[in-house]
């Protein structure tokens, strides 16, 4: 039986996906330390472990997924977001860093509001946004929402994994249709790439289309959520609603329903228009 060390495999692996990927060596490390289940430093310090035979068949194919266009973080299962790891499947979005602007934001308005503390995360996904501020802030109570179970059941791992369940009540529903209860904050990373516009892209390949299709103009769902957010936000309360970088015409709808907020557009890092804040 073929046997090889770590190392040969790692050089071997990195030469073969060299030229068709940006970051190799990040990338084969990770594959390498979720296949064997050791960290990547240990990964690193090890070079000589011996190999078996069926740890190899495994380590090839998660290379081959790669090569063939399919996300990391659906190979190893994890992806890091604002200094947290996050289990995930192709049920759900992955992470992005931009979604990390709108946490910021988030924070922001919760520590100079310290009593306001009831939130609601709409299209939670993973539960990245209500996990990660769960896990900030032990005093806040958050209404997680998805449409799809199987998302729902991702997001409940993960806020059992970084212990904040008992902060969060997950609810499978469609945006806020029948919910009564009122919050301080309601946040938003819905659907918002047009349907037309999708049909182009690589990543609906391998990501949920629930969670990418934002319907004609890529605005219907969010159009839908701020309609009905006016039965279920508090006064003084505050929205923040993550949007394609050319979609700030979105501010003439806020307007309709919210003609005396202070709308603020936050820019990522690319100085797009990415984050919509409504202030009430």
């Amino acid at each position: 039986m073929k046997r090889t060390n770590l190392e040969e495999w790692i050089g071997q692996a990195i030469s073969t996906i060299r030229s068709k990927t940006e970051f190799p060596f990040v990338e084969i490390y990770a594959i390498a330390s979720s296949i064997l289940g050791k960290s990547k430093e240990w990964i690193v310090s090890h070079p000589e472990t011996s190999l078996d035979q069926m740890q190899i068949t495994e380590l090839d194919h998660a290379v081959e997924r790669l090569l063939s266009g399919e996300p990391l973080a659906y190979i190893t299962g994890k992806r890091a977001f604002y200094g947290l790891d996050f289990e995930v499947n192709r049920h759900v979005l992955i992470p992005r860093p931009e979604t990390e602007i709108l946490v910021e934001e988030i924070i922001h308005w919760l520590e100079i509001h310290p009593g306001r503390r009831l939130m609601a995360d709409i299209g939670t996904g993973s539960g990245a946004i209500a996990v990660t501020c769960a896990d900030r802030f032990p005093d806040l109570s958050i209404t997680a929402i998805d449409i799809s179970p199987e998302a729902l059941a991702i997001a409940q791992k993960n806020a059992a994994l970084h212990s904040v369940a008992p902060q969060i009540e997950f609810l499978q529903n469609d945006l806020l249709t029948g919910v009564k209860k009122k919050f301080d904050i309601i946040a938003a990373n819905l659907p918002y790439i047009p349907t037309e516009t999708l049909e182009q892209l690589d990543v609906i390949k391998f990501e949920p289309r629930l969670a990418l299709d934002g319907g004609e103009n890529g605005t219907i769902l969010i159009n839908r959520l701020l309609e009905q957010s006016t039965e279920n936000i508090r006064p003084g309360g505050c929205l923040f609603l993550e949007i394609q970088y050319n979609q700030v015409n979105v501010t003439s709808s806020v307007e309709v329903f919210y003609p005396q907020a202070i709308i603020k557009i936050v820019n990522d890092l690319a100085s797009l228009p990415r984050v919509i804040k409504i202030q009430l």
